[in-house]
């Protein structure tokens, strides 16, 4: 199996239905759905609040990695976004998903 995860926009796309949508909500459990709809909106959020921060920031003039850190800040700044979206969903997600989900019904 490929370890490789796929990026949020690819999983949420991936998660909606390939049918036309009717007015009817889709049946069946959309807890795919909300997981990557949490994925998405909080790892794109917090992504660039993170990237934001990285901006406003010079690089040391002594202790700096180079290229190399720069990529391990990129990798340390999608977990820590993941991390955040999970312990924030209820606050962050939850009311967006629910909106998301009235613009289907």
């Amino acid at each position: 199996m490929n370890s490789v995860s796929l990026p949020a926009s690819a999983r949420i796309a991936s998660a909606l239905p390939t049918a036309p949508r009717s007015l009817e909500p889709p049946s069946g459990d959309d807890a795919q759905l909300k997981e990557t709809f949490q994925q998405f909106v909080g790892e794109a959020f917090f992504g660039q609040l993170l990237g934001a921060m990285r901006k406003l920031t010079d690089k040391p003039a002594y202790f700096h990695g180079g290229r190399a850190e720069e990529i391990f800040q990129r990798q340390l700044d999608q977990v820590m976004a993941q991390q955040l979206s999970q312990s924030s969903s209820e606050r962050l997600v939850e009311p967006m998903y629910d909106l998301f989900t009235l613009g289907r019904k």
